[in-house]
């Protein structure tokens, strides 16, 4: 294995740790080429305005027509994009950014007439024209998605007045975001041997949050909320602001609340939205809590406080692995899955989808982006560490997703909802650690297996549905009127961290200013779909367990249907019902396993 002491830059890079942008186009030149060329053929489009419901056969030319554009225009957006990501400070790419944004803006206005047409169809309408055009069939779902909103839309001038203010409306976001990056400063901190090392909120989240040393760890959490609190009343004043922004676009646009209004797009019940916040904070609490014991006990610590919570359980034990032979290792976990999907899967490893250089300007984290018709792009840094296997066995699992869907589906029937979205790539995890589980004797690599699980349903099942608890408390406040302080955001959050964790954590006042930390409060109700796509892939990983094959060949059944459905029906599809609070409690109880079996592995 390599070290390096200093970082590569892009061109630095061998090739074979990037990923294949020719696939998208073979050069800059043909890129820019298509970019100018999409600006002209908007009016392949736009020629349908003004008449794009008069005929069925003019609503099936103009969709097509639109999807063909959507296609190509996608291409352009994810190139720019990609190379972006991989490195941020070339000026190059810079500009190349900014010359997509300003394109798709330009087109997007040019498009915006296409739904404000749809939206005086009827679905009698609809059925008549499926008629005709047969073809038209395909589109159904989405003629059906945007017939829901009819109800709640307002006037075309009075829709065409808001698009306007759409910049003016997205600013409480841009502002928290441009405050977060370039304004916030924090003191230096040192750790437990007295060294000083730098501070700002990358290193808390990335490094020091996670330290075995718990001098750095809450050292760390001190100036983090040092700093937080210089900023809390600008940010709940921006906060507040995008809370009366939905609460008001709700009432103007006659939603029952503001949460229906939130929920339409990812078509999820009310039920389903309280089932997730509600069971899990009930009955996974005791579990969560004996976890929090067992750190404490293990780690020596005379209290187990919040900055506590993301400290390793078994700090001296990170078991290292090359990118071949984690590789490996996920191709033998995921042949469970068949062989149409493990040659996906073996595609992507071996052409070039990963791009896991580590080097100067690259974006960090993780993602895998899909555009339609080419294959799945997946971005990740590798370290050498089995943590970085299951991160790319999560991607992975977007890609199986999505490769199969844009198989089987057209454009406009790829994407399901945000609430099924998490569950193809939270699945190749659970897949992952039962291969690992079976393969090893070695009593730490199980533990740390186990660690690393419950790694992942403390991300989605406590983090997120926190946040997704407070959202609830904070859009019940708003609606009664309550003014949204950083006094009353700070209680909320604190009160809702206190009740999950009782006696088995010390909360201090600073933990109630960490609802300053998200983006996520900022995209509508989207922290608790963590916990439901992870609720939806526990079950299926249990039921390949158990049947075996019979499950597998329902499972890649609801891959390939991608968007066609919703995500109750989905997840029933799978053998599934999330209309009822069973899979989540069964969820909570293999949780409840996880954590007995690793009291055990210290016995």
């Amino acid at each position: 294995m390599t070290t390096q002491t200093k970082r590569m830059t892009r061109t630095e890079v061998p090739e074979e740790q990037t990923w294949d942008l020719t696939d998208l186009f073979a050069s800059r030149e043909e890129w820019e080429h298509e970019l100018k060329a999409l600006q002209a053929n908007v009016s392949d489009v736009t020629q349908f305005k003004g008449k794009l419901v008069l005929s069925a056969e003019n609503l099936l030319n103009g969709l097509k027509a639109k999807k063909n554009f959507e296609k190509r225009l996608i291409r352009v957006a994810t190139y720019a994009n990609l190379k972006s990501s991989t490195d941020g400070s070339d000026p190059q790419n810079q500009a190349d950014s900014a010359k997509v944004s300003a394109a798709m803006a330009a087109i997007g206005a040019k498009l915006s007439f296409v739904e404000n047409e749809l939206l005086q169809l009827t679905d009698d309408m609809i059925d008549h024209f499926i008629s005709e055009e047969p073809e038209l069939e395909t589109y159904r779902k989405m003629l059906d998605d945007i017939l829901e909103k009819k109800p709640f839309t307002l006037a075309p001038e009075i829709e065409k007045t808001l698009a306007a203010l759409d910049e003016v409306h997205s600013a409480p976001f841009m502002i928290y975001e441009r405050s977060k990056s370039a304004d916030m400063q924090f003191d230096p901190i040192k750790d437990g041997d007295g060294n000083e090392l730098p501070m700002s909120a990358a290193l808390f989240e990335d490094s020091y949050e996670l330290s075995a040393d718990t001098d750095t760890r809450r050292n760390a959490y001190d100036s983090f909320i040092k700093t937080l609190n210089q900023y809390k009343n600008t940010y709940a004043a921006t906060y507040a602001t995008e809370v009366t922004r939905q609460v008001t676009m709700s009432r103007l646009r006659t939603y029952n609340s503001v949460t229906d209004m939130l929920l339409q797009p990812q078509q999820v019940t009310k039920d389903m939205y309280h089932n997730q916040l509600d069971v899990i904070q009930e009955e996974l609490a005791p579990h969560m809590r004996r976890f929090a014991k067992l750190k404490k006990e293990k780690l020596g610590l005379e209290e187990m406080r919040y900055a506590d919570l993301k400290a390793p359980l078994d700090p001296g034990f990170n078991p290292a692995t090359t990118y071949k032979e984690a590789t490996d290792t996920i191709r033998e976990a995921l042949q469970v899955m068949g062989s149409e999907y493990s040659d996906i899967i073996q595609k992507g490893i071996n052409n070039r989808w990963v791009d896991r250089a580590d080097n100067v300007g690259k974006q960090t984290g993780a993602f895998c982006a899909s555009p339609y018709g080419v294959h799945p792009y997946i971005l990740i840094t590798w370290t050498d560490t089995m943590r970085g296997a299951f991160v790319l066995a999560h991607e992975l699992g977007h890609a199986g997703h999505f490769y199969l869907a844009g198989k089987n589906q057209s454009l406009v029937n790829t994407s399901p909802s945000t609430y099924f979205v998490e569950a193809p790539s939270t699945l190749n995890e659970l897949l992952l650690a039962d291969h690992m589980m079976a393969n090893t004797d070695d009593k730490r690599m199980k533990r740390w297996v186990i660690s690393s699980l419950l790694g992942t349903y403390y991300h989605n099942f406590v983090t997120h549905l926190l946040e997704g608890e407070f959202q609830r408390r904070v859009y019940a406040l708003a609606e009664e009127g309550t003014p949204l302080t950083a006094t009353v955001l700070s209680e909320q959050k604190k009160e809702a961290i206190e009740n999950f964790w009782g006696d088995a954590v010390s909360v201090d006042e600073g933990a109630g200013l960490t609802w300053m930390r998200q983006p996520h409060y900022y995209m509508g109700l989207y922290p608790y779909t963590y916990s439901a796509g992870l609720t939806i892939s526990t079950a299926m990983a249990g039921m390949i367990r158990e049947e075996g094959q019979p499950a597998v060949d329902r499972w890649l059944s609801v891959l390939k249907a991608g968007g066609t459905m919703k995500p109750l029906d989905l997840a029933k599809t799978a053998g599934i019902d999330m209309s009822q609070p069973d899979a989540i409690r069964e969820a909570v109880s293999y949780i409840g396993k996880l954590v007995d079996e690793l009291e055990k592995s210290y016995e």
